[in-house]
């Protein structure tokens, strides 16, 4: 379907990175990329699969790295129940509650990136999670929410079919880079343990949530 082919431009939007990179990942194969006459063009659900893929490959390193620390980048007010029953009203919510954080500087403008690069392409991973993220220079370290949804959302674009009922939403300055890496990977690999997922939607308060988040 056409909308599932995206350009250079769009793919470096969501990957935060330039335009130049992906040309040049393109080019090595690095990413999975076909042309079409002499440009580039990219099928979402490949690029989906390749982030995740990514994600999970450097989980084994991140998941001990002593630089990623839930402790340092959460506390029980970012915690909350949703009860939102759509992806929109999820985010906009956790988005909304994100923004209390000190680190973030303009409410509105994490909002809106949020939710433009959710309708670019889907941040759910399986499992019934997804981690929404941006990289502002607005905002002035890494700092991140997490919801929690008693109604499972089933208007994410999934790779299993499972509907998200794990929102972690992670805001992070522009020049981190290789922490918001870290950081993604780290939850991604930390959130795959059955037993985790099940006693957060279990839980009952923020604090209980948090002390299971921040567990070893």
């Amino acid at each position: 379907m056409e909308e599932d082919i995206l350009t250079i431009e769009e793919v470096a939007k969501y990957l935060r990175v330039s335009e130049r990179t992906v040309y040049d990942w393109a080019q090595k194969g690095e990413i999975p990329a076909g042309k079409i006459g002499t440009v580039w063009r990219f099928k979402k659900t490949e690029i989906e699969k390749w982030v995740n893929d990514r994600l999970s490959s450097g989980s084994k390193t991140n998941s001990v790295n002593p630089d990623v620390q839930i402790k340092n980048i959460l506390s029980p007010d970012r915690i909350v129940y949703i009860k939102q029953s759509t992806k929109h009203d999820a985010l906009v919510e956790l988005a909304a509650n994100l923004s209390t954080a000190p680190q973030v500087k303009f409410a509105q403008e994490l909002e809106t990136e949020i939710l433009k690069r959710e309708e670019l392409m889907s941040t759910a991973i399986g499992r019934g999670i997804a981690i929404p993220h941006v990289r502002l220079s607005s905002i002035t370290d890494l700092v991140m929410s997490v919801g929690i949804c008693k109604n499972p959302i089933i208007d994410f674009q999934t790779i299993d079919d499972v509907p998200v009922q794990l929102l972690i939403m992670i805001g992070a300055a522009y020049n981190q880079h290789t922490y918001y890496l870290q950081t993604l990977s780290f939850l991604s690999a930390k959130l795959k343990k059955t037993e985790l997922r099940d006693a957060l939607l279990a839980s009952t308060s923020p604090e209980e949530a948090y002390e299971l988040l921040i567990k070893d």
